[in-house]
């Protein structure tokens, strides 16, 4: 890629055995894939296993590197980033701990970043990115206005294998296109 694509990670933001979320950010991968002008990277939060927050002083105020090894591998890659589509499930009307523990341990390298949603859950998860909006303000974002809610009776036609996942991402696309 060249120097002036736009590096967009796809967050998988969950990691629950038997998680539905990889279809949708695999679908959202490769069609950033496609275009012209992007580099696009999944970040699966199964390969940033990190602790729950516990550092002594607040990311906004952190001036000294992380010491967990995971943390610095994982702000790294926000660092290089600029922009995220996050795919996160809604459970009982919010978005996994998992991501918010990922969202927390990182302030300045999310700053002044573009961010887009796709969830899947109860009214097609948008009590999640309803949260997610906010959070993603605070950590000085800008969460763009449409966001892909996957309805739930379609994604759970998927997932017990009574609907091809293609046939759900159609509908889709042209959402995702609004993202860019």
């Amino acid at each position: 890629m060249n120097k002036a694509s736009l590096k967009i990670k796809v967050i998988v933001g969950s990691t629950r055995q038997s998680r539905f979320s990889e279809k949708p950010a695999g679908w959202v991968l490769e069609e950033l894939k496609k275009r012209e002008g992007i580099e696009a990277e999944l970040l699966d939060l199964r390969d940033f296993p990190m602790p729950f927050f516990d550092e002594a002083v607040s990311p906004a105020m952190k001036q000294g590197p992380y010491q967990n090894e995971v943390v610095k591998k994982w702000t790294g890659k926000i660092a290089e980033a600029d922009g995220f589509i996050i795919v996160t499930p809604e459970y009982n009307h919010g978005y996994p701990a998992v991501l918010k523990n990922a969202l927390d341990y990182v302030y300045a390298e999310w700053n002044r970043k573009a961010v887009g949603f796709v969830s899947y859950g109860s009214v097609s998860g948008a009590r999640s990115v309803e949260q997610l909006r906010q959070v993603s303000i605070e950590l000085q974002m800008a969460p763009i206005r449409s966001a892909i809610h996957l309805p739930a009776d379609k994604w759970m036609q998927v997932l017990m294998g009574k609907m091809p996942a293609d046939e759900l991402f159609a509908s889709s696309k042209e959402h995702l296109d609004r993202f860019f």
